[in-house]
């Protein structure tokens, strides 16, 4: 749930979502790698000069299969990068700054996948320059053959877009020699025509971060809550705090199994372990008392677009009543529709 990829999507487009608090996180490979049949595809576009083939509906493969596609395009600055990891969040297949000419065959990557990839977004903008004359020829053979595709476009106040811009020192990818509002200028002209044909265009001056997930949440999520994942990490604090923890809770008041000769070599995973420390007093109200505020705390990360939740369990060396404590609190969120994962961070150490 924690493993995220190295890039985050933030940093490509670092004037919107900076500024507006989005935390640096780590999210998923699919967005920096294309697949590699796509590069082979541009790589023969470069070398060969040959036509990139749009057969979205290739011989064996039904028309079901095809996949559904959003475009996400706008302004720099405007949160496309925020809006995509939104997409990515709720299981969407992120593909950033791919070249317009390669939509169709990422299209077609699609529906070879026997249905593992439903749903694709493509941030498409002004980095990809020299193809983004293609995107209107691609969306005409994407609409010939039937794709279900819709364009997301996302506008801003030029005085919104020169404030991100400037408290990031960062500088507009179109102003070259110039300033910040020559860069927006020559931006909008070039995607005037774009805009004009979005399904959805959404205004991210006034909006933070929150409020820009909130939005698309309202688009595309449908009649279904946000999905909340779970990570409950057992840890030593003898070893340190989790530097990724968003919660962290202390089982050092209940009495420790290494004074326990029969029950020192074994873990908090070991049967034996566990009913002795859930046999202690307070452990069970404790886990039941937890979970509760912990279905509080998920309604609120669900409500202000918080995906992600990383619970830290820990006692002084991480091996058995952090352990036993994490194991039953996983299964606990598990139970209540919570994808949950169990990390011991510690065990094994001694």
């Amino acid at each position: 749930m924690t493993e995220r990829d190295a890039q985050p999507t933030a940093q490509r487009d670092p004037a919107f979502s900076e500024t507006q608090g989005e935390p640096q996180g780590t999210h998923n490979e699919a967005r920096q790698d294309q697949p590699q049949e796509a590069e082979a595809t541009a790589a023969a576009v470069q070398e060969n000069g040959a036509e990139v083939s749009t057969d979205v509906t290739p011989a064996g493969v039904p028309e079901a299969a095809i996949p559904e596609l959003v475009i996400i395009s706008g302004m720099s600055g405007a949160g496309r990068s925020t809006a995509a990891k939104c997409l990515e969040d709720l299981g969407w297949f992120v593909v950033d700054n791919l070249p317009p000419a390669l939509i169709p065959t990422m299209v077609e990557l699609g529906a070879r996948s026997q249905g593992n990839v439903a749903r694709i977004a493509v941030v498409v903008d002004v980095r990809g320059r020299r193809f983004f004359d293609n995107l209107r020829e691609s969306l005409a053979d994407l609409d010939s053959r039937a794709v279900t595709r819709r364009i997301v476009f996302l506008e801003s106040s030029d005085d919104a877009l020169v404030r991100r811009f400037e408290s990031v020192r960062r500088p507009h990818p179109l102003q070259g020699d110039g300033r910040i509002v020559d860069g927006i200028a020559a931006e909008r002209e070039l995607l005037r025509e774009l805009r004009g044909d979005a399904d959805l265009v959404i205004d991210t001056s006034s909006l933070n971060v929150h409020e820009l997930r909130a939005k698309m949440d309202a688009q595309f999520a449908g009649d279904e809550e946000p999905e909340l994942r779970a990570t409950v990490m057992s840890f030593g604090f003898k070893y340190g705090l989790p530097v990724d923890a968003d919660l962290v809770a202390d089982m050092r008041f209940l009495p420790n199994p290494h004074w326990v000769p029969e029950l020192r070599p074994y873990t908090g995973l070991n049967e034996e372990v566990s009913a002795y420390v859930f046999n202690q007093p307070g452990a069970k109200e404790f886990l039941d008392r937890y979970a509760e505020l912990l279905r509080l705390i998920a309604t609120g990360y669900r409500r202000e677009g918080k995906r992600y939740v990383t619970i830290a369990i820990g006692c002084t060396g991480g091996k058995h009543r952090s352990v036993a404590v994490s194991e039953k609190l996983a299964a606990r969120l598990a139970a209540e529709g919570v994808e949950t994962v169990v990390v011991h961070r510690d065990m094994g150490r001694e």
